[in-house]
């Protein structure tokens, strides 16, 4: 029996030797299919964060691009309501100075020439001695302290008013000339 227990022995021995053979390759393959798929998943999840990283980057570099041209925008509004202020200031300086008679006579023929048959015009009671020889009797000049850098002509009966005013005239035209400063300001 020794004999036939050897040679068992032997055969259950190399069965046992080819089971784990086997089993080393399967687990050899195993690991290499698992370390693949951790690879390709790690690689995923790069790819994934990189991309993330990426567009969040360009979300903040947008942000920042959008807070710098809203602090450049409201920079160039404050620059152009300073602007807009000292020419205010300016034509409220008008009246001092020696070329005033001119330019409210000047402001009361033009708002004269657009009514058929103006019958009264007034200006700020400084205004009125510049306005004497215009009226020349035909006209009633009627004080208006509101108007001091303007005049308002009144049609017939009053029905009709047309106001001349250096203000207004500039709060009309601030549009078209804000966009010529901030050409010259800003090219």
């Amino acid at each position: 029996m020794s004999k036939l227990e050897a040679i068992l022995s032997q055969e259950v021995e190399a069965e046992i030797q080819a089971l784990l053979a086997e089993a080393r390759g399967k687990a050899e393959a195993l690991r290499r299919e698992a370390e693949a798929k951790a690879m390709a998943l790690l690689e995923g999840r790069r790819r994934a964060l990189e991309a993330a990283f990426q567009a969040a980057l360009r979300r903040a570099e947008s942000a920042g691009e959008l807070l710098l041209a809203t602090a450049r925008a409201e920079a160039r509004g404050e620059m152009l309501n300073e602007v807009k202020a000292r020419v205010l200031a300016a034509l409220r300086d008008l009246p001092s100075r020696p070329e005033w008679p001119e330019v409210v006579r000047k402001l009361a023929e033009e708002a004269l020439s657009a009514l058929p048959e103006p019958e009264a015009l007034a200006s700020h009671p400084e205004n009125l001695p510049h306005l004497e020889a215009l009226a020349q009797g035909k006209l009633e000049l009627k004080p208006d302290p509101a108007l001091r850098l303007g005049v308002r002509a009144i049609g017939k009966g009053g029905r009709t008013q047309v106001e001349n005013a250096l203000e207004g005239r500039l709060e009309r035209a601030w549009d078209a000339l804000s966009s010529r400063v901030a050409q010259v300001l800003w090219g």
